[in-house]
């Protein structure tokens, strides 16, 4: 059976998505299906190496045929280009896969951006096969609540195109409980199409690891309590927040917060860090998946944030990333993210509502002070993911819907 998987970022790119739909890629090419992965060709989230080098538009990559599309620019633009080159890409990546791929019978759709699902319906009435959306970011009402879409007419035109991306897909998949009550109640009369498939992650990645200080040698951390953020540096992730966090919390000296990444927002942040003369706050570029258990090992926790402004109940994937590596979990999220639940339900560490300063600030300093529960945080993390987020428990579900 030839699978098609569709998706505007893949590994070299370092990503949530990307890393999520190469660990599928990889199980379904290990249980002996036919993989192709159409992606846009790297250019974002790169490490420097990476960033540097040539990639073919098709190759074979250890058995999974992938297809490298270029595109407009997509990320760390404004929102404006951003729109026109996500509405574009369905065009282009639509010849590009004619040209190397003659059957498929099954499309697996990662969304956002959103316009991928209309390449998806036009690849399933082209090549007759089965078309599967993964619905990550509920789009474009997260646009809406984030104030990026503001102007009627195309909130209208993007409601419309989620709605015949639904109509067309045989099957949708959603990350959680909370986005799937979300989107039965916006579309009752198609409420059977929608399946929970949590995002999964690949706990063998993290296995045999230990921390070896090697980061924070690097990063001459040695001595320090690490509070991690590793990933992109957005609009919906509210990081300005963590600043005026750091900010509070000065007078614990040994505490850094360590932001490995690159994004849209990070000039910003760094130029709010400077103005603020915090010297508690520290920002690196991203490492390579390869290397980032080991970052993670060196570090005291993860720190996940999504600003308040979002509005449905999105679990940021970097949770499931921290919980496979025992790392306790800090979490400042939209009172409506499923987050909080998956949090109190490993209790695997503390979280609270994003713009509580005055919450955040406390559980920042009850984390510092119970260091010795949290090795018992990372414990419970890390059983919680082996039993719901186990990357062939999902993907094992994922195939039992599909054929």
């Amino acid at each position: 059976m030839n699978i098609l998987l569709i998706t505007d970022s893949y590994p070299p790119e370092i990503r949530s998505a990307s890393h999520l739909m190469q660990e599928l890629a990889e199980g379904l090419r290990d249980r002996g299906f036919n993989v192709y992965v159409a992606t846009t060709y790297p250019e974002y989230n790169l490490t420097e190496e990476e960033r540097n080098r040539e990639y073919p538009e098709f190759s074979d990559e250890e058995g999974i045929k992938v297809l490298r599309v270029k595109t407009l620019p997509h990320h760390k633009v404004n929102f404006v280009i951003r729109g026109i080159s996500q509405v574009s890409m369905p065009y282009i990546f639509f010849n590009k896969i004619r040209k190397y791929l003659d059957k498929t019978d099954v499309i697996v759709v990662y969304s956002p951006p959103l316009p991928l699902a209309n390449l998806g319906a036009k690849l399933k009435k082209f090549f007759n096969a089965k078309l599967i959306l993964n619905v990550q970011d509920i789009f474009p009402q997260n646009a809406i609540d984030l104030g990026i879409l503001r102007n009627p007419i195309l909130v209208k035109y993007f409601k419309n195109m989620e709605r015949k991306a639904y109509l067309n897909a045989d099957l949708i998949f959603v990350h959680s409980e909370g986005n799937l009550e979300l989107l039965k109640n916006n579309h009752p009369d198609i409420a059977d199409k929608f399946i929970v498939l949590h995002n999964w992650i690949d706990i063998k990645q993290f296995n045999g690891i230990s921390r070896v200080n090697k980061y924070r040698e690097l990063y001459n951390l040695q001595d320090k309590f690490i509070i991690l953020f590793a990933g992109v540096m957005g609009p919906s992730q509210g990081l300005d927040f963590i600043v005026e966090l750091a900010e509070k919390v000065q007078d614990l000296e040994d505490i850094i917060f360590l932001f490995v990444g690159d994004g849209m927002e990070k000039d910003k942040l760094e130029s709010l860090v400077r103005d603020k003369n915090l010297n508690n706050v520290i920002f690196k570029p991203f490492v390579s998946k390869e290397e980032y258990p080991y970052l993670v090992k060196d570090c005291d926790v993860g720190l996940v944030s999504l600003t308040a402004k979002n509005k449905t109940p999105v679990v940021p994937g970097k949770i499931l990333g921290y919980m496979a590596a025992k790392l306790p979990v800090l979490a400042f999220l939209n009172k409506e993210s499923d987050g909080h639940y998956i949090i109190k339900s490993a209790n695997c560490g503390l979280s609270c509502v994003h713009g509580d300063i005055k919450k955040a600030e406390h559980l920042v300093r009850e984390i510092f002070k119970s260091k010795d529960e949290l090795r018992s945080y990372g414990e419970n993390g890390y059983n919680y993911v082996l039993n719901n987020f186990d990357k062939d428990i999902c993907i094992e579900k994922l195939i039992k819907n599909m054929v």
